[in-house]
């Protein structure tokens, strides 16, 4: 027996009703419901309080939003002077709907939805993987890329800059300087890769310029469980003509085509479907020159011809031997996007080649985005776009560009294992992390999972912080689970855990229009330890 002392009588009461309710099983409550008063409001009792409640903004903060317009001091770019990092460093693009990973190295992957556009595996130690120019002096032989991968050539000087809207690399190989920029445009499913070639040597050279990615247009999950599989339902075909299922933007023919084509040196790509509700999905690849270029384009759609016979991508025999691409399309086993252009340089003169990856949802939709930026001005028209819808996204999400470069680095970890982050063998082994573990409290474990535990109210800064880090993320179209831990010790009030859902709703509430629901399956979830009982519960 122990006596339980309660110093507020309505405890007392709330106990007893609890108990004959238990013995009497809804006693009470049917007993509550049947009075006149409770039935004449009972209505009351089924609606919701509203969660999802649209901001207000006063004159005084219009005319503020104004004044930090007027004022924008431009954000500070990350710099890096080397490829060689112990975690590659990496930088998100996205205009809501494209998305585009890159690292310092070159490397990275290029999404549109939930569909992998190009093939990426994590692999901090090789990084082979993603979307790359290669580089050939056609009289000396000498091989490099316009970043460091994939032939990991050392430069004489290297420089990647992260800004918000783009990603530039520049690097020095004797007297030819090259520069890559990467940006994706706002108003259309592309992303472009400009190469600027400067020759500041005294003689000539003609300089070489081939693209290579990997073509999936697949969930990047369904991919890498089958990769062998997946490649199989990207095959290529002759036909140069217009399917004739695909007319004013009908379902185009159920088998997977791979197209040159002709008037605009582009390469067309769609997928075989696996069921009759999946979408179509097609994409193209195209290269603008603007100097002097030699000789017509050349492209390739074979992975296995590319590379040849026991080569990797380090040293395809197609760019080290400088062999011309095949020009043919038809059935592969291992399809690739691939386009050569050859360009002229005088002694001090820059030449530009400009590659552009468009995905639509229908084979016309492709080929008008294909005519579009055939111009050499879109690229232009394009950076202008993305500085411009960065700076939107910004500001309406409160987010600095010192905040901006911080949650940047914090996707590094999302998206590369770090190994200094890694626990202690001692608690790997006393972990309970498991799949069912997890379920139990919400959790899919199918996206990485960013913690942040908090016990005192004082720390609610870094949880709000964290909250824009979420939402800026899913501006990217980075899919994350943000679970927060509420470690503080039970309490009457719960003050802790009503500010920590307070915060989350209104954080909710800001995302931009550009982000549907469906685009990023993230969410964030708020957890409650009670040290007590060691029990974790969903609230």
């Amino acid at each position: 027996m122990a006596i339980v002392r309660a110093y507020m009588a309505h405890h007392q009461g709330m106990t007893v009703v609890a108990l004959a309710n238990v013995l009497h099983p809804g006693l009470m409550r049917a007993r509550f419901h049947a009075e006149p008063i409770v039935k004449a409001t009972e209505l009351l009792l089924q609606e919701r309080a509203p969660r999802e409640v649209e901001k207000t903004h006063s004159p005084r903060e219009w005319m503020k939003a104004g004044a930090y317009v007027r004022e924008l001091v431009p954000p500070t770019p990350r710099r890096f002077l080397s490829p060689h990092q112990p975690i590659p460093h990496t930088q998100l693009l996205s205009n809501g709907r494209y998305s585009v990973m890159m690292t310092a190295a070159g490397s990275g992957y290029s999404r549109w939805g939930d569909l992998a556009v190009t093939r990426w595996r994590e692999d901090a130690t090789c990084d082979p993987w993603g979307t790359y120019i290669f580089l050939r002096d056609v009289d000396s032989g000498a091989v490099w890329s316009a970043g460091y991968q994939p032939t990991a050539t050392e430069p004489d000087r290297y420089e990647a800059t992260f800004f918000e809207d783009r990603v530039e690399i520049e690097r020095l190989d004797g007297s030819i300087t090259t520069k890559l920029e990467v940006a994706i445009s706002p108003e259309d499913d592309a992303e472009v890769r400009r190469v600027t070639v400067s020759n500041g040597g005294i003689r000539t050279r003609v300089i070489e310029l081939t693209s290579y990615a990997e073509v999936v247009l697949a969930p990047d999950a369904a991919d890498a469980a089958h990769p062998a599989f997946s490649k199989l339902f990207v095959q290529t075909d002759t036909g140069r003509q217009r399917p004739a299922h695909d007319r004013a933007g009908a379902r185009t023919s159920r088998a997977a085509a791979h197209t040159f084509v002709d008037d605009s040196g582009a390469i067309l790509a769609t997928r075989r479907h696996r069921s009759p509700e999946e979408p179509d999905v097609w994409a193209a690849h195209l290269a603008v020159t603007e100097g002097d270029p030699i000789g017509s384009v050349e492209f390739e759609t074979d992975r296995a011809r590319f590379l040849g016979r026991g080569r990797g991508i380090r040293t395809p025999v197609s760019v080290i031997d400088g062999r011309p691409l095949s020009n043919t399309c038809g059935a592969v086993l291992d399809p690739i996007f691939s386009l050569r252009r050859r360009i002229r340089l005088a002694p001090g003169t820059t030449a530009h080649v400009t590659f552009w990856t468009l995905v639509a949802a229908s084979r016309t939709e492709v080929l008008a985005l294909t005519d579009k930026h055939h111009d050499p001005a879109a690229f232009e028209r394009a950076v202008t776009l993305a500085w411009t819808q960065a700076q939107v996204e910004l500001f309406h999400l409160g987010i600095d560009a010192d905040e901006a470069s911080l949650f940047q680095r914090l996707a590094t970890h999302v998206l590369y294992a770090n190994p200094a982050l890694r626990p202690s063998s001692d608690a790997l082994a006393r972990s309970t992390g498991t799949p069912p573990a997890l379920w139990s409290i919400g959790i899919s474990g199918d996206l990485p999972i960013v913690l942040c535990r908090i016990d005192d109210m004082e720390d609610l800064q870094i949880v709000k912080e964290l909250l824009r880090a979420h939402e800026y993320w899913r501006m990217k179209q980075l899919s994350v689970d943000l679970v927060i831990v509420n470690e503080h010790p039970p309490s009457y009030a719960q003050d802790l855990q009503v500010a920590l859902e307070r915060t989350k709703r209104t954080s909710q509430s800001r995302l931009p229009s550009t982000v549907e629901p469906n685009d990023a399956p993230a969410r964030v979830i708020s957890l409650v330890i009670s040290r007590s009982a060691r029990t974790v519960a969903v609230v």
